[in-house]
């Protein structure tokens, strides 16, 4: 770390910065140049936009995913005099998010896309602020086993999981003998009044149409679907230690308690905040410590109420099908919930680009699950095998029961 003005400086990279993710981390670090410090950014296409943040924050290193889009911005960064050094390729990525000049990693890379880099963040001892559910859907023991071995401090990002990390004993060890079970909230999306009837002509841009959070359209799928919350119970497993039936969904339309733990004795305790990622996000960056994050405060003298439902009531057990298949793989053979998480990916990128309907993408779930029959994966080249026939798997349904 560097010392300035009297003050150390966390060194950050952040892969995926041109995503909302991304883009809400250099906000929050825009508001606090004296504690952090831009060293590395990463991105996929977008090349304009990550010039301008290379113009805004002047990393030392900006890192495209392709050759060709890499070769783009390093041009375009001599012609705008921006000492920034380009790289390119998913080994490039890699390289920054185990920088030994690199203190925090904000993972943020979309998909099992971003494992490798949050694998070599692991070992490299980082800190790892983690908002890619799939390095521990995905990873699963593999992924812990690198954090432990590498001494890495893994911190929660998805808004859920960070209220219930801030809802948690600091003391880890006191975890298991006190924890009763952790209640993930949802939303329940824009379709959570929905006739499942109607699900076979619902669009993408509907879909993607969220009530109360701005998010990229895979995420906002999912949510429509509530494949994220499952996605999101198997993350909590492997990040609280808990067993699969410790953790409870509830269905919380205004979106203003994030999640909570019911203790020992029942007492529950709750985090809660406006639906601005900002606010998990400057947590993980300064913790232990608060900082400002730029999301605005509750009134709670507007709020009309807060209400809750089951997801066994109102039609969402047919609505959401998909929910409940995280138990489901959780208590299937290893590695099954990588496949759940590959087909899911396929699925999604379908219907987007207008392949299969909206209500078939639980159909390809289904379908990948009982045609992929996984071994323990031990290896990042295990994970990535079983990722890629997941996904082979996954394309064939698709062409089987597609438009």
């Amino acid at each position: 770390m560097t010392e300035q003005t009297g003050l150390t400086k966390q060194r950050v990279a952040i892969l995926g910065s041109t995503g909302s993710i991304g883009v809400s981390t250099l906000e929050v670090i825009a508001l606090h140049p004296e504690r952090f410090e831009v060293f590395a950014l990463s991105a996929s296409t977008q090349v304009d936009k990550m010039l301008a943040q290379c113009a805004q924050f002047k990393p030392v290193f900006a890192v495209m995913a392709s050759v060709e889009h890499g070769k783009v911005l390093e041009r375009k960064c001599k012609e705008n005099a921006l000492l920034t050094r380009v790289l390119y390729g998913p080994k490039a990525i890699e390289e920054i998010a185990e920088h030994d000049q690199v203190d925090t990693v904000m993972a943020a890379i979309v998909g099992a896309a971003g494992l490798a880099s949050c694998l070599a963040a692991a070992r490299a001892g980082k800190r790892l602020l983690l908002a890619n559910k799939e390095a521990l859907v995905v990873g699963g023991d593999y992924f812990l086993a690198a954090v432990a071995d590498g001494g890495a401090k893994l911190l929660p990002i998805d808004s859920e999981h960070s209220a219930v990390f801030q809802s948690l004993p600091d003391d880890a060890s006191m975890w298991a003998s006190q924890i009763n079970k952790i209640i993930l909230t949802a939303s329940g999306g824009p379709f959570r009044r929905r006739d499942p009837a109607e699900f076979v002509s619902i669009t993408p841009d509907q879909a993607c149409a969220h009530p109360n959070w701005v998010m990229g359209r895979k995420i906002s799928v999912d949510s429509a679907t509530m494949m994220n919350k499952a996605l999101e119970v198997i993350e909590a497993k492997y990040l609280f230690g808990v067993r699969p039936a410790q953790i409870e969904v509830v269905i919380h339309p205004q979106s203003v308690i994030h999640s909570m733990v019911q203790y020992r004795d029942n007492s529950v305790i709750a985090q809660l905040g406006t639906p601005d990622m900002k606010v998990p996000i400057a947590y993980g960056l300064s913790w232990p410590d608060r900082v400002t994050s730029g999301a605005t405060a509750l009134d709670f003298s507007r709020m009309a109420d807060m209400s809750f439902e089951s997801i066994d009531s109102y039609g969402h057990a047919e609505r959401f099908p998909g929910l409940k298949l995280a138990w489901s793989v959780l208590d299937a053979a290893p590695g099954s919930t990588a496949v759940l998480n590959a087909a899911n990916e396929v699925a999604v990128a379908a219907f987007l680009e207008g392949n299969i309907r909206f209500d078939q993408i639980h159909a390809v779930n289904l379908d990948t699950l009982a045609a992929v029959l996984p071994s323990p994966p031990r290896s990042l080249d295990d994970l990535l095998a079983l990722d890629a026939l997941s996904r082979s798997a996954a394309e064939s349904v698709v062409q089987r029961i597609g438009r």
